[in-house]
């Protein structure tokens, strides 16, 4: 597999992921853009926590972390999500860029329960932008990473819950060296969605256990 050396190349073989194929509103389920995805992956593989090492990619979706961590020269890329149909669709897309360092889990996150021996963990739980939505899901995917015991967490949040999220990483332990921001699309794929895309600001929380 030839060596990507620029986030341009990256953003570029991830856009041949495809987004969820039967996106169910339950699960919160909305695929993380390529350009965001690239420019995440691109800042960790920067700061050592990719190649070489062994990743995670919690809420997986279709895979978009955990084959592109493949991509940057990982060990071992795992992605782990709920949705059997995500999953094979990412098993599928992995066969047919021809990556043999990637495997896929269907699983509830809080059921896993097999050994993990992930350096990095990537994830982008259901943050709660519904309206009614559950709130509290990301913390449930903190809580398993913390379990995992990773060296580099890289987590998805709202930007609004930014206060109380840097006290509950705190109060666990961990220790916060950047927050990324983003604007997230939100496409209309459900049938309560109103507008053909809603920008949300997120953040994402690289800390260290």
């Amino acid at each position: 597999m030839k060596k990507i050396t620029r986030k341009k190349h990256l953003e570029m073989r991830l856009q041949n992921i495809p987004t969820h194929p039967k996106p169910k509103v339950g699960l919160e389920q909305y695929t993380t853009p390529s350009v965001i995805a690239s420019d995440l992956i691109w800042n960790a593989f920067a700061m050592g926590d990719i190649e070489n090492k062994n990743v995670a990619d919690f809420g997986c979706g279709t895979g978009i972390f955990a084959i592109g961590s493949a991509l940057m020269g990982a060990d071992s890329s795992v992605g782990i999500d709920i949705d059997e149909d995500s999953i094979q669709l990412a098993r599928d897309i992995s066969e047919k860029l021809k990556i043999g360092n990637v495997d896929f889990i269907v699983s509830d996150i809080d059921e896993f329960n097999e050994p993990l021996n992930a350096d990095t963990i990537f994830q982008n739980p259901p943050f709660g932008s519904q309206r009614n939505a559950d709130k509290g899901q990301d913390l449930r995917f903190v809580k398993k990473a913390i379990e995992c015991a990773p060296n580099v967490l890289y987590s998805f949040h709202m930007a609004s819950t930014e206060e109380f999220l840097v006290k509950f990483y705190q109060d666990n332990n961990m220790e916060i060296t950047h927050i990324f921001r983003y604007k997230f699309p939100i496409p209309k794929i459900y049938d309560f969605h109103n507008k053909e895309k809603q920008i949300v600001d997120v953040i994402v929380i690289r800390a260290i256990l």
